[in-house]
């Protein structure tokens, strides 16, 4: 059973980075989609990225473009996505899953595997 856990969530001024991990648990990460997902409070889940198995041009919503990047090791299980130029409206919990997502944020995979999430959150 694949296993995934996100790191790297903070507390971070505005216009601050961080940058979280998803670490997977098994050797054939190469074969998974990873997608990242936030949810806010009070808000639904949606999709912020996501990255192809052969690690082609990432995903990008809208909101997140030009200041998040995604990227995967698959020699080292593991994805990330880095985030720049954070702004209080990125303030979520942040998920990794081993699926990328529609256009409505629904997951392509519904029986996909979901880490637990780490919090961000971008405040003065």
């Amino acid at each position: 059973q694949l296993q995934l856990v996100e790191s790297g969530g903070g507390l971070v001024q505005p216009g601050g980075s961080l940058r979280l991990s998803c670490k997977a648990s098994t050797n054939s990460f190469e074969h998974y989609d990873i997608g990242w997902f936030r949810q806010a409070p009070g808000k639904e889940r949606e999709g912020v990225s996501c990255i192809g198995q052969e690690d082609g041009s990432p995903y990008y919503v809208d909101s997140v473009k030009g200041r998040f990047t995604a990227s995967r090791v698959n020699a080292q299980n593991t994805a990330y996505l880095q985030m720049n130029s954070l702004k209080p409206e990125d303030t979520a919990v942040y998920y990794c899953a081993a699926t990328c997502f529609y256009s409505d944020n629904s997951p392509l995979d519904v029986d996909a595997y979901w880490g637990r999430g780490t919090q961000v959150t971008v405040s003065s």
